[in-house]
């Protein structure tokens, strides 16, 4: 949990780059896109490379700009932000999409999650708190607003406690846990194969089980849910 009370989870290696992080903004709202560049320009760590007004034309974008970081409205005409969240996922995989709307429905939140967003930022946010989130994402990070996090913790808790009373199918094995526990330090699959002396394939099989096992759909959604459950805490 990070100073501000924002949720922050560990999902990949800290960044390395010293270049400025890369952002696309997508919003359907122009004055809204170019009062946030100007805002954001002033972060010496941060370069606004583009604006787009919708999802479809933000897929596009990633592929054109190549960002670091995409803030994206939830709701927009046409493409909606959670549909061109999951086609940057499936197709620019080390592109972070953080949501930045005004939606506080819980429907909208875990939709993002489940679609592969590293955020979910309310509008209300102060630009230090967009510039904070963006960072986050950037280092691999998870980064849920504030007024969000009560819900994503809701959520998670409820299935730590499914998955406590699940049956013998859903227990995480001893291997699955170590790898668990790996993916939430931020290891890559390559550095847990390295680490565990086994091949990529064989942990892409097991987070892949993980997942499947825990019903969630994101190496972020296994972290932060570890970490709430407390799944990895007992591993000698």
């Amino acid at each position: 949990m990070g100073t501000d009370g924002s949720l922050r989870v560990n999902g990949y290696p800290a960044r390395i780059s010293q270049q400025p992080i890369r952002v696309l903004i997508v919003d359907d709202h122009a004055v809204f896109r170019q009062g946030l560049q100007l805002s954001l320009e002033n972060m010496p760590d941060l370069e606004v490379v583009g604006d787009r007004e919708d999802g479809a034309s933000a897929v596009d974008a990633c592929a054109e700009l190549a960002p670091d970081v995409v803030l994206m409205d939830v709701r927009m005409p046409g493409m909606s932000g959670i549909d061109a969240a999951r086609l940057i996922s499936e197709r620019h995989p080390a592109v972070r999409v953080v949501m930045l709307t005004g939606s506080q429905s819980e429907d909208d939140l875990f939709a993002s999650i489940r679609a592969g967003a590293s955020g979910y930022l309310l509008k209300e946010a102060s630009t230090e708190e967009v510039a904070d989130a963006v960072r986050a994402v950037a280092n691999g990070q998870a980064f849920v607003s504030p007024t969000m996090t009560t819900k994503l913790l809701a959520r998670f808790n409820a299935l730590a406690l499914r998955a406590e009373g699940g049956d013998g199918e859903r227990r995480l094995t001893r291997r699955e846990l170590e790898i668990l526990a790996l993916v939430t330090e931020g290891l890559s699959n390559k550095q847990i194969a390295a680490q565990l002396v086994i091949s990529q394939n064989t942990v892409k099989n097991h987070v892949r089980n993980i997942l499947e096992k825990l019903r969630l759909r994101s190496r972020a959604e296994a972290a932060a849910f570890a970490v709430r459950a407390k799944l990895v805490d007992n591993l000698a």
